[in-house]
């Protein structure tokens, strides 16, 4: 079931982030440059919407739209105003159980419903051919918070000729 995160889940969600991020085998270093990054605060569900797939009372896996309502400097790049899907993360122990795609097919269902016409990305390099099987258009190579190192920026297109695969 999909369904609003609840304030009192931010540890959780937080908890969730770094197994997640940490399936890839990162550096401990870069954990420590993306910490608040992957924090998750009640203030951060209350301000944005963040989604969770819940099965048998366990949360295996969330996202979170966010609005930018101006241009933005993060890590030497502009990041333009507009909806963001800033967080997707699936427990690691439930990686191909289809989740993720269910909770990507939920995002674009609120966005459809909400006349949202385009979402981006800023993705995690190992998450681009997710990204690519859920219909979204790779743009360019975006500077990262870790030096010396780059994340892909999607384009998800939103409306009912889209895939929702």
């Amino acid at each position: 079931m999909i369904r609003p995160a609840e304030n009192h889940e931010s540890d959780i969600l937080t908890a969730l982030s770094f197994a997640s991020k940490g399936y890839w085998n990162y550096p401990e270093e870069y954990f420590d440059i993306w910490r608040a990054e992957l924090t998750i605060s009640a203030a951060y569900i209350r301000k944005n919407d963040v989604f969770v797939f819940e099965e048998e009372g366990v949360i295996r896996g969330y996202y979170s739209l966010v609005e930018l309502q101006d241009d933005i400097e993060a890590a030497g790049a502009r990041i333009e105003r507009g909806f963001w899907l800033e967080h997707m993360f699936v427990d690691p122990q439930h990686l191909g159980r289809g989740i993720g795609t269910m909770l990507f097919q939920h995002l674009r269902k609120i966005c459809r419903f909400r006349g949202i016409g385009e979402v981006k990305i800023l993705a995690d390099p190992n998450a681009g051919s997710f990204y690519e099987k859920m219909g979204c258009t790779y743009q360019r190579e975006y500077p990262s918070t870790i030096i010396g190192r780059t994340t892909p920026l999607f384009h998800v297109p939103i409306g009912d000729h889209c895939p929702t695969r």
